[in-house]
């Protein structure tokens, strides 16, 4: 070996590409440590509406570990993303010391099953809210499902003007409704939208015109609706001769 040119060159060149990484390395460790790139500021994109600001605060202190480049962006988006009312967080490096956090808050829609909230997009979450919300009860899974009904069905009702304050899909994926007037509408399991329609065209000219607010309207009948009134009376709209589907 020691009477080879060749391959005590290659050593030699070999030697020193390894001794610059170690250099370059420490090198580099050193810079990146410089009070210089030590992170000074955390700065919200937006002020929060929903969370509590103490409590990004303690997200801070507690959780955002390092330098400008050495902090781990992952580690503190997962942080701030356990806090309540926070649905979506990205964070970003702001030159030379700064962290710039962008948070997207639920807006909820509706109350879940009594334990926990639905927000706009149809997705659970677990929050405390003291708004008058409409209520969404169903399996785990069906939130989206109910959230997208809630509003097709939503668009029905302002000649009525009444709003939902109950929406549920039962597990044989029957719809039922409850109007903020606290009547009661079965829908079914088809043609859900089509019989709300019908049903808003012809209660000016039918339930309306009865002497007690119907408390229980059954619209799945083919051609028609059964409407059943406080005294236990059973009123028919109109056609509503045929079977229920």
């Amino acid at each position: 070996m020691w009477d080879n040119a060749q391959q005590l060159r290659t050593t030699a060149n070999l030697l020193f590409g390894i001794s610059l990484v170690l250099v370059l390395y420490g090198t580099a460790r050193y810079v990146l440590r410089l009070p210089a790139f030590q992170l000074n500021a955390v700065q919200l994109s937006a002020a929060p509406q929903q969370v509590p600001v103490e409590l990004i605060g303690r997200v801070v202190r507690e959780q955002v570990r390092g330098n400008f480049f050495t902090v781990d962006l992952n580690r503190t988006r997962l942080a701030f993303e356990q806090l309540p009312w926070v649905r979506k967080v990205s964070v970003r490096r702001k030159f030379p010391w700064m962290l710039e956090v962008e948070v997207e808050e639920h807006v909820a829609l509706a109350r879940w099953n009594g334990t926990a909230l639905v927000n706009t997009h149809g997705e659970v979450f677990a929050a405390i809210t003291e708004r008058e919300l409409p209520v969404f009860i169903g399996r785990a899974n069906t939130a989206a499902q109910i959230t997208e009904m809630y509003g097709e069905l939503g668009k029905t009702l302002p000649p009525l003007r009444q709003q939902i304050a109950q929406i549920s899909l039962s597990p044989r994926f029957a719809w039922q409704v409850r109007l903020s007037n606290g009547m009661v509408l079965e829908l079914g399991r088809e043609q859900m939208q089509q019989r709300m329609a019908r049903f808003v065209d012809v209660y000016p000219y039918s339930l309306a015109t009865l002497p007690g607010a119907a408390m229980h309207v059954d619209l799945r009948y083919r051609n028609g609706f059964a409407a059943y009134l406080p005294n236990g009376a059973r009123a028919q709209g109109k056609q509503a001769s045929g079977n229920k589907v």
